[in-house]
């Protein structure tokens, strides 16, 4: 059993950050590529972020330039730093995780971005 908890969300208001991170525990051992994803009312999950073991990233479009992956290998986390927050930006933050080829999801974590 493998159990992601995500924490950081919150409300922010436009221009904002908020840093949002991801803990594994349970039977955690070589984890792969480690992503965010966020869910907006009404709209389907989209990839945010990726990191690599190796610390390769990579973004969505919307959020180059104001947020940052990163991941403690030896702490099995994930980290998401989001900065200049926009209203758009408001949605349920999901971390995820792959290990031995199987994917886990971690129960998400609200952000609003609201003044």
């Amino acid at each position: 059993q493998v159990q992601l908890v995500e924490s950081g969300g919150g409300l922010v208001q436009p221009g904002g950050s908020l840093r949002l991170s991801c803990a594994a525990s349970g039977t955690v051992f070589r984890i792969e590529d480690m992503r965010w994803y966020r869910q907006a009312p009404g709209k389907e999950r989209e990839l945010v972020a990726v990191i690599t073991r190796r610390g390769n990233t990579g973004y969505a479009d919307s959020v180059k330039g104001r947020f940052v992956i990163s991941r403690d290998n030896a702490e099995n986390t994930v980290s998401l730093q989001m900065n200049s927050l926009k209203p758009e930006d408001t949605a349920v933050y999901y971390c995820q995780l792959d290990m031995a080829a199987i994917g886990y999801w971690g129960r998400g974590t609200q952000v609003t971005v609201s003044s």
